[in-house]
């Protein structure tokens, strides 16, 4: 573990048990509370006047919340026992303890009578040994399930935590599958313009990559952005392969401008029309068109990518364009939206091919 996880897990150790310290503080000062209340209607009724009694009883309790919460401090502390020896150590410290409540009863009662002397009784005091065993085991556990309580939530916490990571790393993996089969496409075909002796087109190609690769390596693969600014990259995109193919390609974009403000997940358009350019343009001599589409129907959207295909290509390979362009996509609409999304692909007509992706929809 490197220092930056060494800190940030003795942040998160700090964190609980200040946490902790506060949920026992409030629980210590209710539960005491709790029994000062029932203490004093038990005086009532064995003679003993509530009011007058009040002052030195709330001395008595003050002192002994104070020890029940060291008690729970050093509970707290020893949080990695098992809970057989957490339950020891409460027994324990109760066989300790209550002999000293004793005393603080006795210390109270003597202030109650002076000036007069206080009597002691070994029966009386047996009672409250009982009684002070019987108060301190129910705090020990009332506690104990407190702290399992709170540890629980915490390595809940832990865990969602760490699925976020994974989820993250395995997003980021998936994104970023985008980037090395595109540069691989795209170098083939800056070598094509080269073999064409067209290097000036060449050039311009070169530099409009470089553009397109730093910004896609900006954006973060977490984060998702409005249609509109897909949709301006991929325009970027377009002028890559504009310079090989724009005597035979036509891309029309049929989206309504409420639409334009959706939230897609970045580049999740990028492998799409890239299979379309690869499978339709390239694949063909003839004139190509794409057509991008999106709309909103109730609460999803919907992003329909066409283009046209070679009939004898469409006859040798029903499956043509499900690698891994197309496989990437799929995989990040299920790992980012689980079963809220759907992708499909594949022909609608002969001579015509659609991969088409529905989302749930959600504005910027």
């Amino acid at each position: 573990m490197n220092k930056v996880d060494d800190t940030a897990a003795m942040s998160g150790m700090k964190d609980f048990d200040t946490i902790v310290r506060k949920a026992t503080l409030r629980l210590c000062l209710a539960y005491w509370a709790c029994m000062f209340v029932a203490d004093s209607i038990l005086s009532y009724f064995i003679n003993i006047n509530p009011i007058e009694s009040a002052p030195f009883r709330l001395i008595g309790f003050t002192a002994d919340a104070m020890i029940t919460y060291a008690m729970a401090l050093l509970l707290a502390r020893m949080r990695n026992l098992t809970f057989t020896h957490k339950a020891l150590l409460s027994v324990l410290m109760t066989a300790v303890v209550a002999p000293v409540f004793c005393v603080i009863d006795f210390l109270c009662y003597m202030l109650c009578q002076y000036p007069n002397a206080a009597k002691f009784d070994p029966t009386y005091s047996g009672y409250i040994l009982i009684e002070s065993a019987s108060i301190l085991f129910g705090w020990s556990c009332l506690f104990i399930a407190l702290l399992y309580n709170f540890e629980v939530r915490d390595r809940e916490r832990s865990l969602a935590i760490a699925r976020e990571e994974a989820l993250t790393m395995q997003m980021r993996a998936l994104r970023y599958q985008v980037n090395p089969h595109f540069l691989f496409n795209t170098l083939n075909s800056i070598a094509g313009l080269i073999e064409e002796g067209a290097a000036t087109r060449a050039e311009r190609m070169v530099l409009s990559l470089s553009s397109f690769m730093r910004t896609t390596l900006s954006l973060d693969p977490m984060r998702d952005v409005p249609l509109a600014d897909e949709l301006a990259l991929q325009e970027e995109y377009l002028e890559i392969e504009h310079e090989r193919f724009s005597d035979r390609m036509t891309f029309k974009i049929d989206i309504p401008e409420e639409v334009r403000g959706a939230l897609v997940p970045s580049l999740i358009l990028q492998p799409l029309i890239e299979n379309a350019m690869k499978h339709g343009v390239g694949a063909t001599t003839g004139q190509v068109e794409i057509v991008l589409k999106a709309y909103r129907e109730v609460d999803c959207l919907h992003i329909n990518i066409e283009n046209d295909m070679p009939m004898d290509n469409m006859e040798r390979s029903p499956r043509l364009g499900m690698g891994v362009g197309l496989r990437n996509v799929a995989e990040r609409l299920r790992v980012r939206f689980k079963g809220d999304s759907q992708f499909s692909s594949g022909p609608v007509a002969p001579g015509r091919y659609r991969a088409s992706i529905h989302l749930p929809w959600r504005l910027a």
